[in-house]
């Protein structure tokens, strides 16, 4: 039997949670397109930001800027605290 590596795997639920959260925040975005309604704008942002955001964080922005873990880290909170904001704000808006 074949051992998976683990940053192969991390990477693959990494990039499905991306991908299967811009199909989540493109389908908010077409909601609000589609009614005009503000609230739906924020949450699409905050979707992407909650699953798009550590992805890019991860794996686009650290390698180049050549980040250290710790910086990377405060990275990905501060897209997941961004994001969370933004749903918070959708729901108050309504």
């Amino acid at each position: 039997m074949a051992a998976v590596d683990a940053a192969v795997v991390l990477f693959a639920t990494a990039l499905l949670t991306a991908v299967v959260g811009s199909v989540v925040a493109v389908t908010a975005y077409r909601g609000y397109r589609r009614n005009d309604s503000e609230p739906m704008l924020y949450l699409a942002v905050g979707i992407a930001c909650i699953t798009v955001g550590p992805f890019l964080v991860t794996y686009g922005v650290a390698p180049v800027a050549a980040l250290s873990d710790a910086a990377a880290l405060l990275g990905v909170l501060f897209a997941t605290i961004a994001g969370l904001l933004a749903i918070l704000y959708s729901l108050e808006g309504t």
